[in-house]
């Protein structure tokens, strides 16, 4: 196996990639030759070549940089989300590289230091992009590997040499989660995704279970109260419980108005009084608490934590305010579970009482629309109105009699609907009357989100 200190060459397969591109971002750091494919060019893609890696969008062997055709000295990373049979991926494969999946290499790079992780069907960006917020700002300081751009930072990686700690998003799919060892782990969720790798609910959950046995002893599990979840814990490994309103970790003396949420943190040892979130947002509450919770595990003071949590700005595509003003607001937000989706229109609910709601859904995946269209529908009928989209297939061919017409036809009578193009989305959107507009989706949705709110904002 090639010492990652010592290789010269770093080859990325999907290199594009949210949690690739903190991988190809921690190598330029190294000093090492870093260059890879993507399927198509973005604003991320442009960032990393103009920071010194060399990526290009043609699936051609041709194009792969001399420097990276070593086998002795180039390790070639690559996404699940690539083919099988991407041809540059078969010639590395055929030519006897070392080819690690990009989990594997997480797995790799942070077994030397204490990992802080956070796993979970929803909310995992969020709450580890928090916990590397308090880190960061405080005296402990970590290296986090994100899968959002941090507003505050505006990257998805962190680095602190001297820290022993690293904030990682431990992802379920494709059971990439299994190749980490966390020091404290933290579980959201447990709500069914990922059918096409999984199967069934049961395996899904049992993922989760072997993933608890990972935990480094000496470590903790924080773990949401109310998982239906047998963790299988070394010896010497503590587990709590956290939730908004109980558990070891909670919430109390919540204020909500006025556009601000203010808090009181519980510990088991302490309590931090009048703590003010920076995204105040209803779910940023159990996710504050799940984010304070191991950064009082990991040594960050009570005054750090309340001076971090009022200072943090949030993750791109996260409940994120695109316009905010007394006409009209606009915000995109990444959600693509049911219960992802119910939450961001719930909270949209107690932030704008008495406000329309209009939610423009793109579904992600035809899989995972044909496991939960009707979730979908139930969870989107919270909105006065609904605009969707045509799936985006991302690494999937289509699946015969799946399409948005699924989830159209099983919204609740009395709710505004409609389907739409992409290409026909903003002029659909330019004459009509809005008040609370939110764009979900995990999707290519955010690559129309800036026309979108340029053209509201000039019409």
């Amino acid at each position: 196996m090639l010492n990652i200190e010592t290789i010269r060459s770093v080859y990325f397969v999907g290199a594009g990639g949210i949690g690739m591109s903190a991988l190809v971002r921690y190598f330029l750091f190294k000093g090492k030759n870093v260059a890879g494919y993507d399927r198509t060019p973005s604003e991320l893609t442009g960032e990393l070549n103009k920071e010194g890696a060399c990526i290009h969008y043609e699936d051609n062997v041709a194009l792969i940089p001399e420097n990276c055709l070593n086998k002795e000295n180039t390790l070639v990373v690559f996404t699940p989300a690539v083919p099988h049979d991407q041809s540059e991926l078969a010639f590395f494969r055929e030519s006897g590289f070392e080819i690690q999946k990009r989990a594997q290499l997480l797995g790799t790079i942070t077994r030397s230091s204490k990992g802080l992780c956070v796993a979970g069907t929803h909310g995992k960006t969020t709450t580890s992009t928090m916990i590397a917020h308090l880190l960061h700002r405080s005296h402990v300081g970590c290296t986090a590997f994100l899968g959002g751009i941090s507003k505050n930072y505006n990257t998805n990686l962190l680095l602190s040499p001297s820290s022993p700690y690293t904030v990682i998003e431990a992802d379920e799919f494709d059971r990439s989660f299994h190749w980490l060892s966390p020091y404290i782990s933290v579980i959201t969720s447990t709500d069914p995704d990922h059918l096409d790798i999984y199967g069934t609910e049961a395996a899904y959950v049992e993922g989760f279970d072997h993933y608890t046995s990972l935990t480094q002893p000496g470590g903790c599990l924080v773990m949401r109260k109310g998982i239906t979840l047998q963790p299988r814990l070394r010896e010497g490994v503590k587990l709590y419980t956290y939730s908004r309103d109980e558990g070891d970790f909670h919430a109390e003396n919540i204020r909500i108005g006025k556009g601000e949420i203010v808090v009181d943190f519980v510990a088991p040892d302490t309590r931090i009084g009048d703590v003010k979130l920076g995204v105040p947002v209803s779910i940023n509450i159990e996710n504050g608490v799940a984010a304070m919770a191991v950064a009082h595990l990991s040594g960050v003071t009570d005054e750090e934590i309340r001076q971090g949590m009022e200072s943090f700005r949030g993750v791109d595509r996260r409940f994120d305010f695109k316009i905010k003003s007394d006409k009209l607001v606009f915000l995109s937000d990444y959600a693509h579970h049911p219960s992802e989706i119910r939450q961001s229109i719930l909270s949209l609910r107690i932030l704008y009482i008495g406000r329309k709601i209009t939610v423009v859904f793109q579904p992600h995946l035809y899989s995972r629309t044909n496991d939960f269209y009707k979730e979908f529908a139930d969870s989107l009928s919270l909105a006065d109105e609904v605009i969707l989209l045509d799936i985006y297939p991302a690494r999937e061919e289509p699946i015969p009699g799946v399409t948005s017409e699924l989830i159209h036809q099983h919204l609740k009578p009395g709710i505004e609907n409609s389907l739409c193009s992409k290409e026909a989305l903003e002029d659909k959107l330019r004459n009509k009357p809005l008040d609370v507009l939110i764009t979900l989706g995990a999707g290519d949705i955010e690559d129309y989100v800036p026309r979108i709110s340029q053209m509201l904002e000039n019409r």
